[in-house]
């Protein structure tokens, strides 16, 4: 992130929440600044965005709508699995639990509330 003015960046990137964080995100960003988000915000304002770009990406464009390009997406998740094979990314995976069952559901359950989890948690085996 490269500093423009006192108080502000040259890029931003939202992954979550971004309509709760806009007004910081206006804020922060500097004119002729770039804004990238992901998530899929409440509506924002965009006519406070003077002199920005933004470019919002949703996942799955490429399969919700059937882009000529959907081979594409087959090939970012390939490339990632390949990076996390070989170590050079690690996943957001933070337990792992087994079956989903009512006591692997519990304590997952348990620890989400403990406010201690970190990652994601795993249950597997559903069959709905």
């Amino acid at each position: 992130m490269k500093r423009i003015g006192i108080d502000t960046v040259s890029h931003v990137v939202s992954l979550t929440h971004t309509d709760q964080h806009f007004a910081q995100i206006v804020e922060a960003i500097a004119p002729k600044g770039k804004i990238g988000l992901i998530d899929d915000p409440a509506p924002i304002d965009i006519n406070k965005l003077k002199s920005v770009s933004l470019r919002w990406e949703l996942m799955f464009t490429r399969s919700l709508f059937r882009t000529g390009d959907m081979i594409g997406q087959h090939r970012l998740l390939s490339e990632t699995a390949a990076l996390v094979d070989a170590g050079i990314i690690r996943t957001t995976l933070g337990e792992h639990f087994g079956a989903i069952n009512t006591a692997n559901l519990k304590r997952a359950h348990a620890l989400i509330e403990s406010g201690k989890a970190r990652g994601k948690i795993v249950l597997e085996g559903f069959a709905g």
